[in-house]
């Protein structure tokens, strides 16, 4: 898979979420909807902050402990307004889309020691499925914030990946008689 290919057209999609957004007031931004993770603050937040977190993982950086605090540094304390969420998250794609394209060891084994319960747990993610979940993640919450955009009414549509890379070309038919 062409993983920094797929994370283009996912950043090509959320350019369409974050134009849908931008115009909407703060008490849109973070009205609360009984699904999903509540707000749309708080959905486009996860899927910023699990980027980093997972882009963390797959360089094997050393990782904070899971749940993930407001002082981690993608957080609705830290990002309040969709403007400065918008902002860390175009700077932070910036890296992530390098460390997709440098990435050559897509097989290797990363591990995640964690204390749970007296005990400790390790968890093993291979760096390609580590960046399939990333994009995968996304496209789940992209969905959660798309119908609550809607539900602001918002026609928030047409972020399928084969729009943004499927070629159409038109072709006149030949209306000449042969015969």
């Amino acid at each position: 898979m062409d993983y920094a290919g797929v994370y283009d057209v996912l950043t090509q999609a959320r350019q369409r979420i974050f134009d849908w957004v931008r115009p909407l007031s703060h008490e849109q931004y973070t009205r609360q909807f009984p699904f999903g993770l509540g707000t749309l603050r708080a959905t486009l937040v996860e899927i910023a902050r699990v980027e980093l977190f997972y882009r963390m993982r797959m360089r094997g950086e050393p990782l904070p402990a899971l749940p993930l605090q407001e002082t981690f540094p993608i957080s609705e304390t830290n990002q309040p307004t969709f403007a400065e969420l918008a902002e860390t998250w175009t700077e932070q794609s910036k890296e992530t889309r390098s460390a997709l394209a440098q990435t050559t060891d897509w097989n290797a084994p990363m591990h995640r020691r964690v204390e749970e319960g007296g005990k400790t747990v390790v968890y093993t993610l291979r760096k390609g499925e580590i960046a399939t979940q990333m994009l995968l993640h996304e496209v789940h919450h992209r969905a959660q914030a798309m119908a609550m955009l809607r539900q602001l009414g918002v026609p928030a549509q047409d972020v399928d990946y084969a729009g943004f890379v499927v070629r159409r070309e038109e072709h006149p038919n030949d209306t000449t008689s042969h015969g």
